[in-house]
């Protein structure tokens, strides 16, 4: 059975609104809580309109969202309600629509919630920090949710943090997020792929080099200077040569550090996140990798999830990486995109999006454009 949309509403403009920007969806209209909450667990999504929370009290909506919301809320207030906001979003509240509004912005707002089954475990309430860097981490889901309450507390501090997830699951971007969030906003970020950079000159391009050091050496800056006072962000950390290994750690320890040919000590006054795609402890157990360095930089892990973990996800995306193109998804291209494994995560699906966007002649995406 295919589940509704419920609106709370006695009130003749939101009705009328909400029959005039849904008309392609199943509606239906409820005049008392008590009717709502007997079918509110076939919902797809909940629209109450505000005046039955100003006028009958807001127990009977804690009721309802008690002791998690039974489908994603949205509020509909063609009045102020300013004083309940807070409240509304503590109790698991996804939304608060003023009306009248634009019907691109009402679209905007409840697509995501349109064009997938309702997964309980999804709808639970905002974080209870306000941080709009974060939120550009696009995800609402249970996971993204734990992962960026993780995010916001160890962003503040100067321990080494280590990146783990799938390759595509957007690792290098939320290093940034981190860094901007850090007290070391301010000061350089430096984005470093550790597997980019040839064996031979690893160890000159992190520490740097002084003129004469070897044969047509220049005096030059290293990774590690470059990023002086900032964040250095060392990517697939895994593909580090076993030479330089104990040297990073003699860093990452004595936070000192000698150009190349020179015997002077610099400090290192530098913020480390590190990230991979591989299991580190596959590596050591290999002989891959220092034993001693891993337990160094893995002190606070941080493991990005996959695409296929956080699925309910995937319409907010899909929305984000479209606008550019000014395209629309239909409900059959949505449900092909969540049926996707999406082995190449986030990357996988921009990148699918992005093709479609450029070979579809019309507004709305075709399903059959959507490929992997």
């Amino acid at each position: 059975m295919s589940k509704s949309i419920l609106v709370l509403s006695l009130n003749t403009f939101v009705r009328d609104f909400c029959r005039k920007h849904l008309k392609l969806y199943n509606l239906e209209f409820y005049s008392t809580w008590d009717k709502l909450y007997d079918n509110s667990r076939m919902a797809q999504i909940i629209l109450i309109d505000y005046s039955f929370i100003a006028y009958n009290g807001p127990q009977l909506l804690e009721n309802l969202c008690f002791p998690k919301p039974p489908a994603p809320i949205i509020i509909l207030a063609n009045q102020d309600c300013s004083f309940f906001a807070e409240w509304f979003y503590k109790i698991g509240i996804k939304h608060i629509i003023p009306l009248p509004c634009h019907e691109d912005r009402f679209k905007k707002t409840i697509f995501p919630y349109l064009h997938f089954p309702a997964n309980q475990q999804d709808f639970i309430p905002h974080p209870p920090f306000a941080c709009p860097n974060l939120e550009r981490f696009l995800g609402d889901t249970l996971k993204m949710q734990e992962l960026k309450r993780l995010v916001y507390h160890l962003s503040q501090t100067d321990t080494p943090l280590l990146l783990t997830g799938e390759s595509g699951t957007g690792k290098t971007y939320l290093a940034k997020i981190i860094h901007e969030m850090s007290p070391r906003m301010h000061n350089p970020f430096c984005a470093v792929n550790v597997a980019s950079i040839p064996v031979s000159l690893a160890e000159a391009e992190l520490f740097g080099t002084t003129k004469g050091a070897y044969t047509n050496a220049i005096s030059r800056d290293g990774y590690f200077a470059v990023a002086k006072s900032g964040t250095l962000f060392l990517d697939e950390i895994g593909e580090l040569p076993p030479p330089i290994q104990p040297k990073l750690l003699h860093v990452l320890e004595e936070r000192t550090y000698n150009r190349i040919g020179s015997t002077t000590q610099l400090k290192c006054d530098t913020r480390f996140i590190f990230a991979t795609n591989v299991n580190l402890y596959h590596l050591v157990d290999q002989g891959a990798f220092r034993r001693d360095l891993f337990y160094r930089i893995s002190i606070l892990p941080i493991e990005v999830p996959p695409l296929r973990e956080r699925k309910a996800d995937i319409p907010r995306l899909a929305q984000h990486f479209l606008a550019p193109y000014q395209k629309g998804l239909s409900s059959t291209c949505i449900q092909k995109l969540m049926d996707h494994h999406w082995p190449g995560n986030i990357r996988e699906l921009k990148n699918c999006l992005v093709r479609a966007s450029i070979l579809s002649t019309k507004e709305m995406i075709h399903e059959a454009l959507i490929s992997f």
